[in-house]
């Protein structure tokens, strides 16, 4: 594209950009040319086209024009996001919610590999329960049973626990080592989290399984409803997390190795955050809330339906009407 073809296609936008900037520095708010929030997607815009002129080797005019456009923008940016309390409200209820609906097929995958055993598993135990053995051995099936015995008053409390705080601490150390083993296997080319999805749904299968053929319905269900969304889901964002890193080590497509899998651990890594405040939540309630026996098992399983409500209503529809959010391969094509 000749330089005149650039400039006229980009110029309103960079002179709209330009009046954004002028008015942020006279510290006002009225008269802006465009929302606030649409300001990342304009910065990432006007660093691209930055990119562009220099690549093509337009004139140094233009470049200059642009890099000082870069360097305001970058400038107001970067100190809206040194509020870091701003910065991560935006994440939580913006970005992540878009970066996850993003990666839907990885996800998908992952919840296959995950749910697909743990569904089957489970199912199977009813008709053959001597399968749960092929997986769990008799001192992991007894210490479930003690741990969800109808007479106790506090369910799923491990015997070296004596208050909820500290199984909160335990539940939080065994929930997040789950969810880390599994994407750091992305590095064996994702074998690894294949490896940990079917094993950890085999294995939560095999216990549920177990313990429904024992009649222990009401305590183990009644205890794993209220905080089964927020772990379950953290676990397959894992998986989702592994799987982007192990596909860039496969196809790394035109990027190098190394490129692609820096790319691939940073959208990996951004993925775990909501997964680890997801292993929070799951731990606190399975400390505070799912662990009390005296708690009717209809009010647990209300608890539990609201859980995945709250979880497909964030991940479906939070960030959703971001105006200003565009991969930049979609605005490279249209510059």
């Amino acid at each position: 594209m000749r330089q005149s073809h650039f400039i006229e296609r980009n110029d309103a936008q960079w002179r709209e950009l330009e009046h954004f900037l002028n008015v942020l520095d006279s510290s006002k708010s009225a008269g802006l040319p465009f929302p606030v929030d649409e300001f990342d997607r304009r910065y990432r815009r006007i660093c691209q086209h930055l990119a562009i002129a220099a690549e093509r080797g337009y004139s140094r005019g233009l470049q200059g024009r642009l890099h000082g456009l870069v360097m305001r923008a970058h400038q107001h940016f970067y100190g809206i996001q040194k509020r870091p309390w701003r910065a991560a409200a935006r994440f939580l209820l913006d970005d992540y919610p878009r970066l996850v609906r993003r990666e839907w097929r990885l996800l998908a995958l992952s919840a296959a590999l995950f749910m697909a055993p743990l569904l089957g598993l489970l199912a199977a135990a009813q008709f053959q329960p001597e399968l749960v053995y092929t997986v769990a051995d008799n001192s992991a099936l007894n210490d479930a049973e003690s741990m969800y015995d109808p007479s106790l008053d506090k369910l799923g409390r491990d015997r070296d626990a004596q208050t909820d705080f500290q199984m909160f601490g335990f539940y939080i150390y065994n929930n997040t080592s789950i969810g880390f083993r599994t994407f750091v296997g992305g590095l064996l080319f994702g074998l690894g989290t294949i490896f940990f999805l079917l094993f950890n749904g085999l294995y939560i299968g095999a216990i549920a399984g177990h313990l429904t053929a024992l009649g222990y319905i009401e305590t183990f269900w009644g205890f794993v409803a209220g905080h089964s969304a927020f772990e379950l889901t953290a676990i397959m964002l894992s998986g989702a997390a592994g799987l982007k890193v192990g596909l860039a080590l496969i196809a790394p497509a035109a990027r190098t190795r190394r490129l692609a899998l820096r790319e691939a651990m940073g959208t990996g890594v951004k993925l775990m955050y909501g997964a680890v405040a997801l292993f929070f939540a799951a731990a606190f309630v399975e400390a505070f809330w799912s662990s009390i026996g005296t708690i009717a098992s209809l009010t647990k399983y209300l608890v539990g339906g609201m859980g995945w409500i709250l979880v497909g209503a964030y991940f479906l529809a939070s960030g959703i009407t971001h105006s200003g959010y565009r991969p930049l391969t979609d605005i490279n094509r249209e510059t």
